[in-house]
């Protein structure tokens, strides 16, 4: 199933829930709400992951794109094993084993997290032991590593396995030589969440941003770990500071091929919609009022056409600022 501007079922599977109550309801159900009706968005996002194929974008020095479980995956191949930059969802494993396969014999030998969130590191207990060493930001180890709860998703995530948990942190930047690439991993501050991290193949000139952006659709902002709208804006200008106009970047969902022209009206569809919310919380609007006020309306056509809607989009930027 195709969704408008591109935007596949494999690519960002949120965007099948609450489809109809979205249409139902003008775009302004919360995704709660709209969870709620359909039985559980880790569920339904699981369900997805479960059936939905791999398609694999091959870029260029031996790095492709895994899209269709969670977030997109990066997978670097070469002599040393393969470098994925993130897990995907573990139901996912029986496709993503068939895609991995399908680059090259090389096995897994390390594993990236950009951040915490189960649609990124779900599979991480499984690809450690096919051989992979786990890597994350500090912050992202202590949220997997304990029970973790998303109001928003109103779910409760448990501990991952022992086997799930990163066995190497950092706090600020890491840099890695592997497959003769030199890859380097920079904390990106509080945005998504407070353990976001990307991840540059220098040689490449290839930039995974994780779930700092979102291409195409408006993104979530996880206020339980640290998430930060400020901080959003903060790290798409921090990828656009670090790339050219040459620079394949991926994000963390949404169509997995991008650049860096589609990440700058990204950062500054995040800049306006900031500041209108900012206006009117200043002028004493309450939470629901801003949201009546439609401080989105600019943006929807392109942005809000998915599971965060322009009203949910809005209560997330107004908690921030």
């Amino acid at each position: 199933m195709t969704y408008q501007h591109g935007l596949s079922r494999r690519g960002f599977c949120l965007c099948c829930i609450g489809a109809t109550t979205f249409a139902a309801t003008g775009g302004w159900m919360s995704p709660r709400q709209a969870f709620a009706e359909a039985r559980g968005l880790v569920s339904l996002i699981k369900d997805s992951a479960a059936v939905s194929p791999i398609t694999t974008h091959k870029l260029r020095s031996n790095i492709s794109v895994l899209e269709g479980s969670g977030g997109n995956v990066a997978v670097l191949t070469g002599p040393d094993g393969k470098v994925l930059v993130d897990a995907g969802i573990g139901v996912s494993r029986p496709q993503v084993t068939k895609a991995l396969a399908a680059l090259s014999a090389d096995p897994v030998t390390h594993l990236i997290n950009t951040h915490w969130h189960f649609d990124h590191a779900d599979g991480n207990a499984w690809l450690n032991a096919m051989g992979a060493k786990i890597i994350a930001q500090v912050n992202t180890r202590k949220y997997l590593s304990q029970v973790q709860r998303v109001e928003d998703w109103d779910y409760n995530f448990l501990p991952l396995p022992s086997n799930g948990i990163p066995s190497e942190v950092f706090a600020r930047d890491l840099s890695l030589k592997l497959n003769g690439a030199s890859i380097g991993l920079k904390h990106y501050g509080p945005a998504h969440t407070d353990g976001d991290v990307g991840v540059t193949f220098a040689e490449a000139d290839i930039v995974h941003a994780g779930d700092t952006y979102w291409n195409g659709i408006y993104p979530f902002i996880d206020y339980s770990t640290g998430g930060s709208i400020d901080g959003m804006i903060a790290a798409s200008d921090a990828t656009l500071a670090a790339t050219t106009d040459k620079t394949i970047i991926i994000p963390g969902h949404g169509q997995p091929v991008s650049k860096r022209a589609e990440l700058k009206e990204f950062r500054d569809m995040l800049v306006a919609i900031r500041d209108n919310v900012a206006k009117l919380k200043k002028q004493g609007r309450s939470r629901d009022e801003a949201v009546a006020a439609k401080p989105t309306a600019a943006f929807d056509a392109k942005w809000g056409q998915f599971v965060i809607d322009p009203g949910f989009f809005t209560r997330l930027v107004y908690e921030g600022v």
